[in-house]
């Protein structure tokens, strides 16, 4: 049974990877996402190295093998399932199950996860509208663009949120944009670097940078 500390990494691993479609993360980005020191971050790509979930060239980076990928799915299977069920049974709201579920990704069973998935009907997103892996490894195809890939008078519908920090989430429920909030793109200001969506009677301005993390529909 892997350790802790080697599920975190090969999840970190995956989500990096997989969020900038590059082939190999490197070890400064991780030690920035796990908050540790380069020359820890260099140790452990060597034991996962060496026990075959990861493939580690110095100063190129990491990538995961196909044993590393099927761990790191298992681990965010968890977490996902874990995050929607304390959504929808004990109503925390999105900006609080994350930590949550960090903490609880690790302590329970497949067996569990797989009720779990039953119990919610088996979902297709957590909260946030990140894919849920199924079962078998697999994971749906996105079918989504940013916000700021919108044109100007295009209707959308907010279906996933990439920055997942409760503040930004806060910030979103706070602006009347939760998940599945539909609306129209209303104007583009590029030198300013802004946008505005309108959502029902409610006009609200966000920064590119803001409007960068929302993918819609």
């Amino acid at each position: 049974m892997a350790s802790l500390t080697i599920e975190n990494y090969v999840k970190t691993i995956y989500m990096e990877c997989n969020r900038h479609e590059c082939d190999r993360a490197s070890t400064g980005r991780l030690a920035d996402l796990l908050e540790v020191s380069p020359g820890t971050v260099t140790s452990m790509l060597k034991t996962l190295s060496e026990s075959g979930l990861a493939e580690y060239t110095p100063y190129e980076g990491v990538r995961l093998t196909e044993a590393g990928q099927v761990l790191a799915l298992r681990v965010i299977r968890r977490h996902r399932l874990i995050e929607l069920f304390l959504v929808r049974t004990l109503d925390l709201s999105w900006d609080e199950v994350h930590h949550e579920a960090e903490n609880m990704e690790h302590a329970v069973s497949d067996r569990l996860v797989d009720r779990i998935d039953q119990f919610l009907e088996f979902p297709d997103a957590d909260p946030h509208g990140d894919p849920i892996p199924r079962a078998d490894g697999t994971i749906a195809a996105a079918d989504s663009r940013k916000l700021t890939d919108w044109a100007v008078g295009e209707q959308f519908r907010l279906v996933r949120v990439l920055d997942q920090s409760s503040d930004f989430l806060r910030y979103l429920s706070e602006q009347g944009l939760p998940l599945g909030a539909e609306g129209v793109l209303a104007t583009r200001q590029p030198h300013a670097g802004i946008l505005t969506v309108k959502i029902g009677d409610q006009t609200t301005t966000l920064a590119r940078e803001a409007a960068e993390k929302l993918m819609v529909e």
